[in-house]
């Protein structure tokens, strides 16, 4: 089953992909799906990571799959005549997740999407990133980012890329956010704040950002609050795209760099994102050359 992204870019749309591990369903973005096969015995790594259940590898390639039921902290199934992998690319890396059943595409709006409250993930410890009523299911969109990275904390903000950044000047240029990740937004900020950047706002998703800037044209201050926004693609309510859409198509903000900081930054998403007019596009473990992205952005000497 090959997938493709078909939405057209800024609607504020995405495409989920429904699927069954054990008796629970769940979703994930088909944007972050390259592909999807049949389940084939994975060949066992040694010393690896008891989540990794082996690599196999499709064509010419060495994928490693992960049991997503392990994840879940859910038992492995012995039956896998209706087992497939899904295979997805973010944050520049492959892997294949093993999945019980895939059941089908679903078109939702991201304003559908509801982010889970704390009492779903509790001190960061969730997986969940949204929840979506499909077909009278609840459906849980799930956190492959911090699966992923959990496993193997590389694949994640290579915070060291910013280290030798500590001796800069201070920089009071204001930078709003928009990340409904907690845990990626305050680690982007001490990113930032590490590289001299010490006046930023934060925001949950796309529509807080978009309110925040509403809010700071009202009282004529937008440029005094707002020299550059940052924003994740993947988020309730209004995603980065839709952001960058509204903000690049008026006549009063348009002005306003626009950086797309997400894990799903690739070869079709960057042309998406450049049709909406955004000034900068780079994936999630880049955070040195976000820094590098706001430096020349804002003529700032580095």
């Amino acid at each position: 089953m090959e997938t493709g992204i078909l939405l057209e870019s800024g609607t504020n749309e995405l495409e989920i992909l429904e699927f069954r591990v054990g008796k629970n369903y769940y979703g994930i973005n088909v944007a972050k799906i390259r592909e999807i096969l049949s389940y084939q015995v994975p060949t066992p790594v040694p010393n690896a990571d008891p989540r990794v259940e082996g690599i196999f590898m499709p064509r010419d390639e060495i994928i490693s799959v992960i049991d997503l039921a392990g994840c879940l902290n859910m038992p492995s199934s012995d039956a896998t005549n209706t087992d497939m992998y899904i295979v997805t690319n973010f944050n520049q890396l492959n892997a294949a997740f093993h999945v019980n059943a895939v059941l089908g595409i679903h078109r939702v709006s991201w304003g559908d999407i509801i982010k889970p409250d704390s009492t779903v993930n509790a001190a960061d410890a969730g997986m969940a990133t949204g929840i979506v009523r499909l077909d009278d299911k609840l459906i849980i969109i799930l956190d492959f980012e911090k699966i992923v990275t959990e496993i193997n904390p590389e694949t994640g903000l290579k915070i060291s890329d910013v280290e030798h950044m500590k001796n800069r000047g201070r920089n009071e240029s204001p930078i709003l956010i928009a990340e409904d990740s907690a845990m990626l937004s305050k680690m982007i900020v001490n990113c930032l704040e590490q590289a001299g950047y010490t006046n930023i706002t934060t925001t949950d998703d796309g529509q807080a950002c978009w309110d925040k800037l509403n809010e700071y044209r009202r009282d004529g201050v937008v440029d005094e609050n707002v020299a550059c926004v940052i924003t994740d693609i993947e988020m309730p309510r209004m995603d980065g795209h839709a952001l960058t859409k509204h903000i690049k198509t008026d006549e009063e903000l348009k002005h306003i760099p626009v950086v797309i900081f997400s894990s799903l930054v690739n070869e079709e998403m960057r042309r998406k994102g450049e049709q909406l007019g955004a000034n900068a596009q780079l994936s999630k473990p880049e955070i040195g050359q976000l820094v590098e992205a706001i430096d020349d952005l804002l003529n700032v000497q580095g």
